[in-house]
């Protein structure tokens, strides 16, 4: 079950929120004890200070005590005790010198001997032995030494330096004592008095102010050490209640709390305050009640779950699918997870961190001190997890990682499907309540194979498209505009989170969240269900070959190579200076293919185009000799990237049909849109994408139209050459961001010649490239021939459309033309019914290079054909002959990119074009043509 953010009176229980504003100013004055208790010493009280530090004492220290090994009573002097307690303003004296069972029973005493185990402590995870359960209570901070003053927890800042910087949490200080005695004795006192809770069945409750039941036994000092230094791996063995020979004890963590009660049907019992944050006591119960803590703190009396009193909230099958990498749902598993769990709601946390020496959850509900929050390792798994009780959507959080050096970092959830607004990088609770109204939409993309289906493609980078508009305002006008133009989808650039907008989105820091930048995800998700409304597709570039070194991502996450790979020569992207996955990894794959599953059902995504497909295909991408090193067949191939692009499409098409899979792959690699089961020529299998980038046609057309008319002839197999290799893959002819960036010019100004010439080829090379096998994919702003290079910081030169504006016509007329070649497109099906079949292509003039001129057929199922023809010289050809079939009695334009509408010169054929007898071209009939200048004609049978 779903829980929902806790509010009303589950919100008031979070102990963090009533603190009060006196306790958060006493926070600064406690920095000194707080940087003390981090490097495990002592650190000397002043009179500047709210908050007494008692810390371990060393052999020969000022206090007069001796050094002593873990476990073993440590003897401090009454003038060290009397120091010590003088320190502390309202501070009751401690109890020196007596026996460990007079200091344990004296609420003011505080610190107890570190020499003993509980009595029928059992397993974790299993009250009903002494274990305990996941769940997060109390707050962290400066440790309570006793009853004195107490003081708030840190700034989020000082926490993120702290951990930076290795220094342990606040609490984490070694836990001394100012009692003394025998221990022994101490223990068999404790078993044999009477507590305050009376016969046991909770009827009796202790005074106000008064320890109820027997004092607990202390918690033994490393459980202690591990728990205020963040390393323990099984916290709720110690914390939480279990069952001991004399009832239940209790014990609870609250380094902020001056008192901790135990509350329950008929019965409330205070605790002993054992110092540094721990309380403890034992309840002569036969067996653990459903009971809550109140908690009471400067000015405050606060009544909250005990977060350490329920059982793991992840199941044993998520944790055996996620170490063999096969958990397709991984986001239901890993990051927050709102809940309701044993009937309490709240949200769990689990993180991967198999390094790690401990985990903590910080976040504005604790003030980004994790002392109270400890996770549990889930044994082998790598897992941590904890289960938060009153904790719901819209509150942040990252996780303090001890790393194995005992070193701190706090680092944002790798699964977390909210961030913060960048340059803010905390993770917030996320939880949907999209209603999606799609399912038309949904239930017929897959009625035909997107590879015989239409498919013009306007490429998007949303924060740029129009600047300051968020996805819900998007989503009112991005529908309308791509629709009106006629395109059947919408490829957005990378909207998964990352932290630097000029990297445009393909570094990324969140996965597995869309960027706060525009909104929640759930408004995300409002502009894909609008754009399905309006009958559009929506694509979506996704990242996985390489992440960022971000010391809060997943670099190292930790404290060591964890995401990427462990060689540091496989690690290092050589061109981008971020850091590649350890596809290898059973993990790590499904990171990344339980991530492409999730933007397709999560978001209802229509297709993932993959991103630098070729430098994950290849172990010496971009490296010269002897920086790379082959596999273990020899060869350069990244068997483990291989096998991951496999699994990823073969899970994609197998769990959501109707999507679309596309490789931006830029080398010869065989087979990337071959199915996976089927063997090529090298020995691998096909990569299962369904689509392709044609790279080489992009870069070869480009170079040809760039050159002037009267060069073109010797480039003239630039044009041609595509269609030798136009049927080993699914090709998709991409005009992307990436050609109108970085000095290469919009793609209107790579055309030569004055401002009409370059319209013209501009649309001339856009009727050339919409009749060419293949799909088609076009970058905002070349539909209306923006003359200048996309910035992401501005986007789209929309004033060039504005009426106002003198050549607004000519802008105008090139969009006008986009719209009729997508509208053309769309109803003729030899366009793109038979893109991947040879029979739906042929020459009729390929080797015009003294013309310029190209012309082909494309035929569609039935055998229907469409002629396409293009000029790309600057003068007008009449009665230009060219073969085509006999059986065609007439063709007619059905469009001529030189029309006047398009800001041409509208030199067109208006009349139905009859065949003449006269072969040409190989074929039995030829028609005569009035080719217009620069300029792209269609003509079909009448």
């Amino acid at each position: 079950m779903t829980g929902k953010a806790a509010s009303g009176k589950e919100r008031k229980e979070r102990p963090e929120t009533a603190l009060s504003e006196t306790a958060r100013e006493s926070a600064a004055s406690s920095a000194a004890a707080r940087a003390s208790a981090a490097s495990g010493t002592a650190a000397p009280a002043t009179a500047a200070s709210d908050v007494t530090a008692p810390g371990r004492a060393a052999a020969g220290d000022a206090t007069g005590g001796t050094a002593t090994s873990p476990g073993a009573v440590r003897a401090t002097s009454a003038s060290g005790g009397a120091a010590r307690a003088a320190a502390a303003p309202g501070a009751t004296g401690r109890a020196t010198g007596a026996s460990s069972a007079a200091a344990r029973a004296t609420p003011a005493s505080g610190k107890t001997a570190p020499d003993r185990t509980t009595t029928g402590t059992a397993a974790a995870g299993n009250p009903a032995s002494g274990g305990a359960s996941p769940a997060a209570g109390g707050s962290g901070g400066p440790h309570n030494p006793g009853q004195g003053t107490h003081a708030t927890p840190p700034s989020r800042d000082a926490a993120e330096e702290r951990a930076a910087s290795g220094k342990a949490a606040p609490g984490a200080r070694a836990s001394g004592n100012a009692s003394g005695g025998d221990a022994d004795a101490a223990r068999e006192n404790a078993d044999a008095g009477k507590g305050s809770s009376g016969n046991g069945t909770g009827e009796r409750n202790s005074p106000p102010g008064r320890p109820g039941g027997r004092p607990a036994d202390p918690v033994p000092y490393d459980d202690r050490e591990r728990l205020l230094s963040g390393t323990h791996h099984v916290p709720h063995s110690v914390l939480g209640a279990h069952p001991v020979r004399a009832g239940v004890v209790f014990r609870a963590l609250r380094p902020y709390a001056q008192s901790v009660a135990v509350i329950a049907k008929g019965l409330r019992a205070e605790l002993h305050d054992d110092g540094d944050g721990f309380f403890s006591g034992v309840l002569p119960l036969r067996d653990i009640p459903d009971y809550k803590l109140l908690v009471t703190y400067e000015g405050s009396e606060v009544e909250t779950q005990d977060p350490y009193r329920f059982l793991p909230a992840i199941g044993e099958l998520d944790l055996h699918l996620v170490s063999e990498g096969r958990h397709e749902q991984l986001w239901n598993a890993l990051g927050a997870q709102p809940m309701v769990h044993q009937g309490v709601t709240g949200t769990r946390f689990t993180v991967w961190a198999p390094n790690a020496r401990g985990v903590r959850v910080v976040g504005n509900f604790n003030y980004w001190d994790g002392t109270g929050y400890a996770m549990r390792s889930l044994g082998s798994s790598g897992i941590w997890e904890l289960f938060v009780p009153s904790l719901g959507e819209g509150e942040l959080y990252k996780f303090e990682i001890t790393r194995p050096d005992g070193s701190k970092t706090m680092r944002a959830d790798p699964v977390a499907r909210r961030t913060e607004v960048p340059p803010a990088n905390a993770s917030v609770i996320d939880e949907s309540h999209h209603v999606w109204r799609d399912d038309e939409w949904v239930a017929k993309r897959g009625a035909r194979p997107v590879h015989e289906s239409p498919f013009s493609v306007y490429e998007v980078h949303l924060p740029s498209w129009r600047p300051g508009l968020t996805y819900r305002q998007l989503a009112e006008q991005l529908p309308a505009y791509v629709n009106d133009l006629g395109f059947t989808h919408v490829e957005l650039m990378p909207v998964a989170e990352h932290p630097f907008g000029g990297s445009w989105g393909y570094q990324v820091t969140g996965f597995y969240a869309p960027t706060a930048r525009m909104g929640t995800p759930d408004d995300f998700k409002y502009l894909i269900d609008a754009l399905h409304r309006a009958g559009i597709g929506v694509l979506m570039d996704w990242v996985p070959a390489h992440f960022p070194r971000d010391d809060w991502a997943l670099a190292e996450f930790d404290g060591r190579p964890l995401y990427e790979h462990p060689d540091p020569q496989r690690a290092a992207h050589p061109d981008w200076g971020t850091l590649e996955f350890d596809y290898g990894r059973n993990e790590v794959r499904n990171f990344l293919v339980a991530n492409a599953v999730y933007w397709c059902e999560e978001f209802h995504i229509d297709g993932l185009r993959v991103d630098a497909v070729a430098s994950m295909l290849y172990l010496d991408y971009s490296r010269e000799y002897g920086q790379w090193t082959p596999n273990v067949y020899g060869g350069r191939e990244n068997l483990d990237a291989v096998a991951f692009l496999q699994e990823m499409n073969a899970t994609v098409y197998r769990r959501v049909p109707g999507v679309v899979t596309i490789a931006e792959e830029s080398t010869a690699w065989d087979g990337v849109t071959r199915a996976t089961h089927h063997v090529g020529p090298g020995g691998f299998g096909g990569l299962g994408f369904g689509l392709k980038w044609n790279m080489g046609w992009m870069h070869d057309s480009l170079g040809y139209v760039s050159h002037e008319p009267v060069h073109r002839k010797y480039h003239h197999h630039e044009m041609t050459f595509s269609m030798v290799y136009a049927y080993s893959e699914n090709y998709v002819l991409p005009i992307s961001h990436d050609e109108v960036v970085h000095g290469k010019g919009s793609l209107v100004s790579k055309m030569p010649g004055d401002w009409w010439q370059q319209r013209a080829t501009h649309r001339a090379y856009l009727g050339f490239m919409w009749a060419h096998p293949g799909k088609q994919l076009l970058f905002m702003g070349q539909e209306f021939a923006q003359g200048a290079e996309w910035s992401e910081s501005h986007g789209p030169d929309w004033w060039l459309l504005d009426p106002a504006y003198s050549a607004e016509s000519d802008h105008r007329g090139v969009r006008d033309l986009v719209r009729d070649l997508n509208a053309v497109y769309v109803r003729e099906p030899a366009l793109w019914e038979r893109d991947t079949e040879p029979a739906g292509f042929a020459w009729i003039e390929g080797n015009a290079s003294e013309d310029n001129v190209f012309a082909f057929l494309r035929h569609d199922a039935q055998g229907s054909p469409l002629l396409a023809v293009s000029n790309f010289s600057p003068v007008v050809r009449h009665e230009y002959r060219l073969g085509v079939p006999d059986d065609i009695p007439a063709w007619h334009e059905v469009l001529n990119t030189d029309a006047a509408r398009y800001g041409g010169s509208d030199v067109r054929n208006p009349d139905p074009v009859k065949p003449e007898p006269q072969g040409a071209h190989g074929r039995p009939a030829s028609i005569r043509l009035t080719l217009p200048p620069l300029a792209t004609v269609w003509l079909r049978p009448a």
